[in-house]
């Protein structure tokens, strides 16, 4: 079959739905909607390199969107690239390869190979230097560098895309199957909609949830640090960003109709599954954090998963809990490539997709960052802790070096739970029952069960070391699950296994 993939950029699963009516109409009610998808990491890099390898950041070792950190580093080129799914789909299943957008937020750099570098696995590449823009960009145009400027019917960067899509459906080969991975800046900022879609949404504003604009308490230093309420101009600034990244998406929009129209035409449609999906959410205002990305809470690591294609029924919805992991290895499942060949933690969605029956499934999977700042104050806002970065003028910062934590979030029959663990001085823990505090207010890594917190403190260390199918082993909350309390704990309660020490 033929398979195409959109990838989002910064998608909340709770924002997508009313500025991409043209998506839902031809992806979600033509197929599927998995209502819990996450990423096993809440930054561009990490999540990224967890779609095209199929691992988490401890196997892949992207772990922050620097060169440091991994991000389409001379390390990453060398041990991971050779090995992700679209390298296999083209070198070991024989499809055409075709990539569009955004890929890493340091591409490009010279120190990484600059725009000449292309990945292995790719027939077609148009990469975008750097960061998401919509005007005034350089393309890695099978790596040679093409320069857009300020043109809207030219230069877009959303409707370059989907002429350069269009084309690729135009001329490819009749006698190969088709991958396609098309990358759209939106709703990443600066938020520059097209001009026909400026005055949308006028009367928009972020949602007003009930952890919106409150005092993150009882939680890490890096939240409860954060200015409440949020002053006039920053939420001001939060709610245009919102407006503006709903209009962008509006593009978006037209993009997807224009390429499953053609796919019509084509008279392959019926042979392509479609997925629809997001590198990590986004958050505007909620406990006090104007916008970002990077922690741990539902608005951050939840996105929307849409997917049609043969064999799938309309309309329909799925409740299992699934993670970006998971992708490269349903594509590769669908391509017919052995999966047993793989060293991918996740698991193929196909079974799921086509509807089986009696099928085992996780419970649980990991999510952990590693942040960015190095060991030191900020001269601008000297009262705040070491090494914050990515701050607004109020000095309300999103991220530090120390906002290093993993997490285990748990879906079963029982639990709807999350349990994390931060590798700084404090070892602070947090934990939600989501069935009770579906917007993560409470803390109640103090009151919970001892037994539990000390299960899931195990099961933790237990996904940080985990690799391929150790991955998928039972959750706390499944029959097979084996608990052994020898290898728990230290004198304070609860032991966080520091995994930033030995991520590269």
């Amino acid at each position: 079959p033929g398979i195409l993939a959109f990838l989002a950029d910064t998608l909340w699963v709770f924002f997508f739905q009313t500025p991409l009516k043209k998506t839902n109409a031809l992806i979600a009610q033509m197929g599927i909607t998995f209502l819990n998808a996450y990423v096993p990491s809440a930054l561009c890099c990490p999540s990224r390199a967890s779609i095209l390898t199929g691992k988490y950041p401890h196997n892949h070792h992207v772990v922050n969107n620097t060169l440091e950190g991994n991000c389409s580093s001379k390390l990453w080129q060398k041990i991971q690239e050779p090995y992700t799914f679209p390298a296999l789909l083209k070198s070991m299943c024989g499809y055409q390869t075709f990539f569009a957008g955004n890929v890493f937020l340091q591409y490009g750099a010279e120190d990484a190979g600059g725009v000449g570098h292309v990945p292995p696995g790719w027939s077609f590449w148009y990469a975008l230097e750097k960061n998401s823009k919509y005007y005034n960009y350089t393309l890695s145009v099978n790596g040679k560098a093409r320069r857009h400027g300020e043109n809207y019917s030219v230069d877009y960067l959303t409707d370059v895309l989907a002429n350069m899509s269009l084309d690729f459906l135009e001329y490819k080969s009749n006698f190969e199957p088709f991958f396609m991975m098309i990358s759209t800046p939106a709703p990443h900022s600066p938020w520059t909609p097209a001009p026909q879609y400026t005055k949308s949404f006028q009367n928009v504003s972020a949602p007003r949830n009930s952890n919106f604009n409150i005092h993150g308490k009882n939680k890490h230093w890096l939240i409860r640090q954060a200015k409440t309420p949020m002053t006039n101009s920053s939420i001001q600034f939060l709610d245009d960003a919102y407006r503006k990244r709903w209009q962008t998406l509006l593009s978006v929009d037209d993009l997807i109709e224009k390429l499953v129209k053609k796919l019509e035409l084509n008279g392959e449609l019926d042979n392509t599954y479609i997925f629809y999906t997001s590198d990590n959410g986004f958050h505007t205002g909620q406990f006090s954090l104007p916008i970002d990305k990077r922690q741990l809470y539902e608005f951050d690591i939840k996105v929307p998963l849409l997917v049609r294609g043969p064999g799938i029924k309309p309309n329909q919805t799925n409740k299992m809990l699934v993670a970006n992991i998971d992708l490269g290895p349903t594509i590769l499942d669908i391509a017919g490539y052995d999966l047993n060949k793989t060293q991918m933690d996740g698991m193929s969605l196909l079974p799921l997709l086509r509807g089986d029956k009696n099928v085992t499934w996780r419970s649980d999977f990991l999510v952990e960052y590693q942040g960015e700042g190095y060991n030191g104050s900020d001269p601008t806002c000297p009262g705040l802790g070491p090494g914050v970065t990515h701050c607004f003028p109020d000095c309300v910062c999103e991220d530090s070096y120390n906002n290093t934590y993993a997490c285990v979030r748990t879906l079963s029959t029982s639990w709807d739970l999350q349990y994390c663990e931060f590798d700084d001085r404090e070892v602070f823990v947090e934990v939600y029952n989501l069935t009770a505090d579906p917007h993560q207010i409470n803390n109640i890594a103090k009151t919970i069960d001892q037994e539990i917190l000390e299960k899931m403190n195990y099961r933790l260390m237990m996904l940080q070391s985990c690799s391929g199918a150790t991955c998928r082993t039972p959750g706390v909350f499944d029959p097979g699950y084996r608990f052994d309390p020898r290898l728990m704990f230290s004198n304070h309660g609860v032991r966080a296994r520091r995994f930033s020490a030995q991520s590269l």
